[in-house]
């Protein structure tokens, strides 16, 4: 490598490193000046950049440009986002051809991110013929390599025997490989083999703390999951609210399950606000009547908005 090139390079480090440090600023003008140079790590970061909308406009245009000027280079990661803009129709229509063309050519750079999207791309017959062993075969690739997408994709396959035989013992390990680095939705589905006893012993307790440590990040299903143990008293203190709370931050997310039981949840918080207001089969007790009325009333709940005017409570 000449000078030249080492000095691109250290341009483009100081950079990534300006980014790091949340100095969009900063990095944008260091990637711009290696990208303008040829260098293909910068023509990828900038292209992020641009993507994601940080310290620039969002402008899908300019990302796909710069990926495919580093992608063109042979960088694997750019050919990967590349193949994902595609997937996703951002910025160019959606093509899953192209998509699947552009995750083989990282793919067979032994990028795990590409193997991962390649093997789902196998696993949903989107682009290519649906084919579970060549999706298991491209996981496998990428979990090896630590990828902890494909590993919980290995560990749902092996879960439900497609592509491979069913092995909840197999399953549980892969999951459990995931959800070690924070993975939510391997943590997520560790969590129902532990609910479910399948691959290990029935231990709710352990159910309820992997869903907690997926739901705590943002995971819809886990957060749904953990407001029916909630609901049901299965590892955790039976409550009527704490499912709502649950329930509620899952549908708010659109997730069709949770809006399903937000429904039912709020006819309990409802009941529970008519019990304590009246003394039905528990002591009478005015605040807790507010506080489930109130929480059936802020989802609409016509009969706990009237019982809260008529209690004095706007």
């Amino acid at each position: 490598m000449d000078a030249s090139a080492d000095e691109v390079m250290d341009i483009a480090r100081e950079g990534h490193r300006a980014y790091e440090r949340g100095d969009y600023d900063e990095a944008r003008r260091l990637f711009q000046t290696a990208a303008d140079r040829g260098d293909a790590w910068a023509q990828s970061w900038l292209g992020f950049m641009y993507e994601e909308g940080r310290g620039v406009g969002q402008d899908y245009g300019e990302a796909l440009r710069l990926y495919r000027l580093a992608a063109d280079q042979g960088y694997a990661w750019a050919q990967c986002s590349l193949g994902l803009m595609h997937k996703e129709g951002r910025g160019v229509e959606q093509d899953y051809a192209e998509a699947c063309r552009l995750f083989r050519m990282a793919a067979d750079q032994g990028d795990p991110r590409a193997q991962c999207n390649l093997g789902l791309m196998y696993e949903k017959g989107h682009g290519v013929g649906q084919d579970y062993g060549e999706a298991c075969r491209l996981y496998r690739l990428a979990a090896d390599q630590s990828h902890a997408r494909a590993q919980c994709s290995l560990g749902l396959m092996h879960k439900e025997g497609r592509g491979v035989e069913q092995d909840y013992a197999e399953a549980c390990r892969l999951f459990r490989m995931a959800a070690d680095q924070g993975d939510p939705r391997a943590q997520c589905s560790l969590g129902l083999m532990y609910r479910e006893g399948r691959g290990v012993e029935q231990d709710y307790d352990e159910a309820c703390r992997l869903f907690r440590m997926a739901a705590d990040r943002g995971n819809a299903w886990a957060q749904s999951w953990l407001g029916f143990m909630h609901e049901e008293g299965l590892g955790v203190e039976k409550s009527d609210a704490e499912a709502y709370r649950w329930y509620r931050r899952a549908a708010d997310q659109g997730y069709a399950w949770a809006k399903r039981k937000l429904r039912g949840s709020v006819e309990k918080l409802r009941e529970l606000g008519i019990k304590y207001e009246f003394g039905h089969g528990v002591e009478k007790n005015t605040l807790k009547a507010r506080f489930f009325y109130e929480l059936a009333a802020s989802q609409g709940d016509t009969f706990s908005q009237d019982a809260l005017r008529l209690m004095g409570t706007e």
